[in-house]
């Protein structure tokens, strides 16, 4: 009898101890074709900026994480459903996914940037009465049409993609490009001829998507919040961007929980 009663007791204990190991673990979906922010390394396993970011999140809290590879539009009936924890893959905070999403603070302001090469033009006030690349279709694009007479480019050049619009600008065809601050960071790293001029501010923010009504919300943004004052962020911006995160953005400054309007 006590064997069957001792053997009843350390099945429960397992039991809850499964039970206990399975709520410790954080389930985070992730786009894996999106460097430096997440994508697959030859052993198949996730790496990137967001990555490490979460990864530091799960030892605040102290939680295993599991990535789940989704697709990106996939991301967001992945956390409506609870099927997963939480989302990254740069994505940006907006009044529209408030309705149906919870986020944490922005931890990464997402501006556009103007480039030139590195002996070029020297300001975004230097561009009047010259052309400019933008990648087609772009927010960069959106940007310097809205923006051309105020800036007095002379042109705006449309590329289908990224690598003839960098060549153009280090051969001189354009005397600058705009497009995504992160990416040139990103490409500039091995690119030292190409320099960021000036920064754009749009506004926008990347941060983590969660469910909406998430108890998670509460503690994953305190986590985030530490990460900003113990400086793991900016460390972080710097290993995979390149730049040290300047300050009073938002990789280094402690934000609210957005909320919609």
């Amino acid at each position: 009898m006590f064997r069957t009663i001792t053997a009843a007791l350390a099945a429960m204990t397992f039991g809850l101890a499964a039970q206990g190991a399975m709520a410790d673990v954080l389930t985070v979906g992730a786009y894996s074709t999106n460097p430096p922010w997440e994508f697959k390394n030859e052993n198949s396993e996730f790496e990137g900026f967001e990555v490490d970011l979460v990864k530091a999140i799960g030892q605040k809290l102290g939680m295993d994480v599991e990535f789940v590879d989704l697709g990106f539009q996939a991301l967001f009936a992945a956390t409506s459903s609870g099927r997963i924890d939480m989302a990254i893959s740069t994505i940006t905070i907006t009044n529209e996914r408030l309705q149906s999403q919870a986020f944490t603070q922005g931890y990464f302001d997402s501006d556009l940037a103007l480039i030139s090469k590195a002996d070029g033009v020297e300001s975004l006030a230097a561009m009047k009465g010259q052309p400019v690349g933008v990648l087609s279709s772009s927010v960069a694009e959106a940007w310097a049409r809205a923006n051309a007479e105020a800036q007095g480019f002379s042109e705006i050049r449309g590329y289908t993609e990224q690598q003839g619009l960098l060549l153009d600008v280090r051969a001189g065809r354009i005397a600058g490009a705009i497009g995504d601050l992160a990416g040139y960071q990103y490409a500039f790293a091995k690119m030292p001829d190409l320099a960021i001029l000036d920064r754009i501010p749009t506004g926008d923010r990347f941060a983590i998507m969660l469910p909406k009504g998430s108890d998670k919300l509460g503690p994953v943004n305190d986590a985030v919040s530490e990460l900003k004052r113990d400086g793991t962020l900016a460390a972080l911006h710097e290993k995979w961007l390149g730049a040290v995160a300047e300050e009073g953005t938002s990789t280094v400054t402690v934000l609210d929980i957005p909320q919609a309007e």
